[in-house]
């Protein structure tokens, strides 16, 4: 194997390379804030998450799957503005903790095609969580920032929910 310090080359040929950014090609980096709503639908005829793994009942263990809609307003009915698609399990022992590792895909206007990646810790009774922006797609490539959730309702019967989102979000 060679070494050298523009690129990693092994036996069948180049493994990586770096190579210099003209200056005129540099963007700027934008902050972008957005404010839309999650709706987790567990019961019902068309539920938008479903429990893939882990005991029956919701506690530790239990692991969802989810691709719920994203509104502009809280009610059902609001506009769709994109879908939160991705896991989320009951992840602490000690408390109601939610593991979240979940992409915002948008559907509209434009960050049509665009998605933010969501990878971290939801302590879902704490009146405001904050959670990492680890990525992006599309609008929002080498994204990076965090999103604060709010509920705003919950059915403690059903376990549906509407969940506040604003989220701040440096990207190119």
């Amino acid at each position: 194997m060679l070494f050298s310090t523009s690129c990693f080359t092994t036996i069948n040929g180049v493994f990586s390379e770096q190579s210099p950014m003209d200056i005129t090609t540099k963007r700027m980096e934008k902050l972008t804030h957005l404010h839309f709503y999650f709706h987790d639908t567990l019961d019902g005829t068309n539920p938008t998450a479903i429990r893939i793994a882990g005991p029956s009942e919701r506690s530790f263990g239990t692991t969802m799957m989810a691709d719920d809609p994203l509104t502009e307003g809280p009610e059902a009915n609001s506009k769709l503005v994109g879908r939160a698609q991705g896991i989320y399990a009951l992840a602490s022992q000690h408390d109601i903790g939610l593991l979240v590792v979940m992409n915002f895909a948008f559907l509209k206007g434009m960050y049509n095609g665009s998605a933010l990646s969501i990878l971290g810790h939801n302590p879902i009774l704490d009146k405001v969580r904050e959670m990492p922006i680890v990525g992006g797609s599309g609008v929002f490539r080498y994204a990076r920032g965090y999103a604060l959730a709010k509920t705003v309702w919950f059915n403690q019967k059903t376990g549906n929910v509407v969940v506040e989102y604003n989220v701040s979000v440096l990207h190119f």
